[in-house]
């Protein structure tokens, strides 16, 4: 043992050996940092691909989180040292059934080690696989620059014995040389690589205690900013879209240009709200919004610039519950609706994959819109209400048949939309969840449907002006499970027995 060792410091100590080696480490390291696959796993309820950065200059750096189609985040406070630097790449973030599970425990304080196991169970294989390629990219140099040296020695042999020499004779000459020096480099690179992957390892030691993707990246949450004058006397507040706007009824006597360019009528939820518990709430809900515009920045809607409605919300002295109503603009279901209606079969891959891409960017605002809700000071009850059916499959009036000039909804197309919908409300009631907010469904009748007290429908249909939102009686029972959550004032609850 002694005698290799001895032997392997004078290669070494060779400046052709030491050129070999120099080269074989960087060629080695960084084909195998280049063209190693990201090794995909499943982690916090998410497809994750687990691999590295591409080689750089500097000596550290941070691990990163590459999601794709939107941008990379520095992992904070984390410094790697050496070339191998942990990069896990993620699509559009997704609340599904493990997801949800994943934000369950952290709830109750656990860390997910089922999800850190997955991503370090793919760094292993990815190293692995990558140490396969330095090992081969590492004999392929030794092998060529090997090469080059046995024909540059019968070159040189020949020139200075004249009559050149025996080939055989050469080989054999060179084997032990070759061998040796092939041994040293790839024991050299071996080594360097080991080091590498243990100062990885060891930097990424702060990572096990990522209890989410939020502590992996940090949080990074703007806030829109109190705007317009302090309201006082109001007990609640209603904030979304036109459904709790109440589109197409009678606008208030009083209305300010605000209130009619957001349809706010005399009939909406909150006032109905308001009259169920014998007191102010107030209406800052407005036809058309969408959380990136209407409820977390200014809105532009008839000709009139209506301020983000959370601006408005924090100038609200102590509400006691805020209603919040939003998703269908945020996913422009009309469209979706109106292509159903305009085609045999809407139930295409094109419509699947733009759903599911505008479910997701609608998955991160509302987050977004949850943290703006949770960080109010007066702490008041937040009562997400979900989106409704409009029709069931076995529908068969005018308006599931649609205009003349379309083929109209098929029982499979209506079922697609609901399934849709329920997509949607899945993200809606796992977001407030999170956040311990409460949900209600609007017991709202379908279209097509006798009404079952005989008030008459609860939806505007396809020959009303704003086909699919609540009529004033629909109004009327969205306010229903709203007030059963907030409940009503002693004054006003009914006598008990």
């Amino acid at each position: 043992m002694g005698r290799r060792l001895r032997a392997a410091g004078r290669e070494l100590r060779s400046p052709v050996t030491l050129l070999l080696v120099v080269a074989c480490v960087v060629a080695g390291v960084w084909a195998a940092l280049v063209l190693t696959p990201d090794q995909d796993v499943e982690a916090f309820g998410q497809q994750i691909s687990v691999g590295v950065q591409p080689p750089s200059a500097t000596a550290s750096g941070p691990p990163r989180i590459v999601q794709i189609g939107n941008t990379s985040l520095d992992v904070p406070d984390v410094t790697i040292y050496g070339p191998i630097r942990p990069q896990l790449s993620i699509g559009p973030v997704q609340r599904n059934e493990t997801a949800g599970s994943a934000f369950e425990s952290l709830a109750d304080g656990d860390s997910p080690t089922e999800a850190l196991s997955a991503i370090v169970s793919g760094f292993e294989q990815w190293f692995g696989k990558a140490t396969l390629i330095l090992v081969a990219v590492v004999l392929g140099v030794c092998g060529l620059v090997g090469s080059l040296r046995v024909l540059a020695t019968l070159r040189f042999t020949a020139r200075r014995s004249g009559a050149g020499a025996r080939p055989a004779v050469i080989a054999r000459r060179l084997s032990r040389t070759l061998t040796s020096s092939t041994i040293t480099a790839l024991g050299v690179s071996l080594l360097v690589w080991g080091v590498c992957g243990v100062l990885a390892v060891a930097g990424a030691q702060e990572l096990r205690s990522a209890r989410s993707l939020t502590d992996l990246t940090g949080a990074h949450h703007v806030t829109p900013s109190p705007v317009g004058p302090t309201v006082s006397g109001v007990r609640g507040v209603v904030i979304g879209d036109s459904r709790v706007a109440r589109l197409g009824g009678t606008p208030a006597p009083d209305a300010s240009p605000e209130d009619v360019a957001c349809a706010r009528s005399t009939d909406s939820l909150a006032r109905q709200l308001g009259a169920a518990i014998r007191d102010d709430v107030l209406n800052l809900a407005c036809s058309g919004a969408r959380i990136t515009g209407g409820l977390r920045a200014p809105q532009q809607t008839g000709g009139v610039t209506v301020p983000p409605q959370i601006g408005r919300l924090k100038q609200v002295e102590d509400p006691a519950f805020v209603v919040v109503a939003v998703g269908p603009n945020d996913l422009n279901w009309t469209d979706l609706i109106g292509y159903c209606y305009a085609v045999t079969d809407c139930a295409d891959n094109f419509t699947a994959g733009e759903f599911s891409y505008r479910l997701a960017a609608f998955d991160r605002d509302y987050a977004d819109l949850l943290a703006d809700l949770a960080t109010l000071p007066s702490k008041p009850r937040v009562v997400v209400m979900t989106s409704y059916d409009v029709l069931k499959p076995d529908a068969r009036c005018s308006t599931a048949r649609g205009p003349l000039q379309y083929p109209g909804l098929t029982p499979e197309e209506i079922q697609l939309l609901a399934d849709r919908n329920a997509r949607l409300n899945g993200v809606l009631a796992a977001g407030a969840a999170r956040y311990g907010f409460d949900v209600v469904a609007p017991p709202l009748t379908p279209l097509c449907e006798p009404s079952p007290d005989g008030l008459g429908p609860d939806l505007q249909s396809l020959e009303d002006p704003h086909p699919f939102h609540p009529t004033g009686v629909g109004e009327l029972r969205l306010a229903i499970p709203v007030v059963d959550r907030i409940g009503l004032p002693p004054a006003a609850a009914p006598p008990p027995g």
